[in-house]
């Protein structure tokens, strides 16, 4: 068994200034937690650094760092489902004038598959392909996930 030889310094260096902006992006969306985005994004580049693996091209090391990223961010959220904690940005949310606090209330209650496909979608812009890349999902389900958030969003804001 042969291991990969670690990458050079000026390699990682060259995909931290490309990805680096979009994957923390991913990660914040995917969290909604600076943080927990930043190290996430951190253990994205440590096993790019150790595997070292060879890439096709520009859009299979895309693919491969957002796959990786988003399964960090998967693993975490998992982590806090089965350990929750309530974070000082959760209090202070409960401070914030309630007329205004209505739709953000509203989407909190959005089960995650959905708040994440409308937050990627919606807020940062991103087309329902490249979601789909980064939660490995196809098109059609983030399409689905998407009509899905927004009946369920609309719901929840009513009954508010």
């Amino acid at each position: 068994m042969t291991i990969p030889p670690a990458r050079q310094p000026d390699q990682v260096e060259a995909m931290i200034q490309k990805y680096g902006d979009m994957l923390f992006r991913t990660c914040l969306v995917m969290l909604q937690n600076q943080p927990d985005a930043e190290d996430a994004v951190q253990e994205t580049v440590l096993k790019y650094m150790l595997k070292a693996p060879v890439f096709d091209s520009s859009e299979h090391e895309k693919a491969w760092l957002l796959k990786v990223a988003a399964n960090h961010c998967r693993d975490l959220l998992r982590f806090r489902s089965r350990h929750p904690q309530v974070t000082l940005e959760q209090l202070t949310e409960y401070l914030t004038d309630p007329e205004n606090s209505g739709i953000l209330d509203a989407l909190m209650t959005v089960p995650e598959k959905y708040r994440i496909v409308m937050l990627l979608h919606y807020v940062e812009g991103y087309p329902t392909d490249e979601i789909a890349q980064m939660i490995g999902k196809t098109p059609s389900a983030v399409k689905m996930r998407l009509q899905k958030g927004r009946k369920l969003l609309k719901k929840a804001y009513r009954e508010e």
